[in-house]
């Protein structure tokens, strides 16, 4: 949690006009979305800047690009809270909503958060898929609804999920994923298409 407000109050230069957030991030999206889309944590310059999730920072671009691709965002960019931007049957949300060192929470982060991840899918009542995007994503969601063993993370993995609900995975929009070719758009798209279909979204 300090770490979140150092950054608020010094952000870096280019930002320098910007009133940072600074405070955990809510999740963002529709009380009915039947697709729930799950990351990592807030950006320290992207989300904790402009207190919406995947906003302002380079994963953001590329999520909101796929799910505008797949027909589930109005915008293919979401730069700020009040631009207008909505999602469609979707609501993004991550493990950990408070901007953690390195981009990398502890696991003493991931379990104070926890809480909040279950008590966000309980005011998502049509939730059929979950979109959980990394390996941390991953193992959150598998915690959050009791599945033991977790079933092995992989990128376009899909399997079930105890009341009814459907885990897809796709690696994460990081930068070391998408300067490597790790993912790639149209690995993106696919994930992002698949959970659409799945939860019979008009855009999958």
């Amino acid at each position: 949690m300090a770490w979140r407000t150092e950054v608020a109050a010094n952000p870096r230069a280019a930002f320098v006009d910007w009133d940072y957030w600074g405070r955990p991030v809510p999740g963002f999206g529709p009380a009915n979305a039947r697709l729930w889309v799950v990351g990592l944590a807030p950006a320290a310059h992207g989300a904790n800047r402009t207190g919406r999730m995947f906003t302002g920072d380079r994963s953001g671009d590329w999520l909101f690009a796929a799910l505008w691709r797949a027909g589930l965002a109005s915008s293919p960019r979401s730069v700020a809270a009040d631009d207008g931007t909505e999602l469609l049957g979707t609501r993004i949300t991550s493990a950990v909503h408070c901007a953690p060192p390195g981009n990398r929470p502890t696991p003493d982060e991931r379990r104070r958060c926890a809480p909040w991840l279950a008590r966000e899918l309980e005011l998502l009542p049509d939730v059929r898929v979950i979109l959980a995007l990394g390996r941390l994503a991953h193992d959150a969601v598998c915690d959050l609804v009791g599945v033991r063993p977790r079933p092995r993370f992989a990128h376009g993995a899909e399997g079930a999920l105890p009341g009814g609900l459907i885990l897809v995975d796709s690696y994460h929009p990081s930068q070391q994923n998408t300067f490597t070719g790790r993912l790639t758009e149209a690995m993106l798209d696919e994930a992002v298409g698949r959970a659409a279909t799945l939860a019979g979204l008009p855009g999958g």
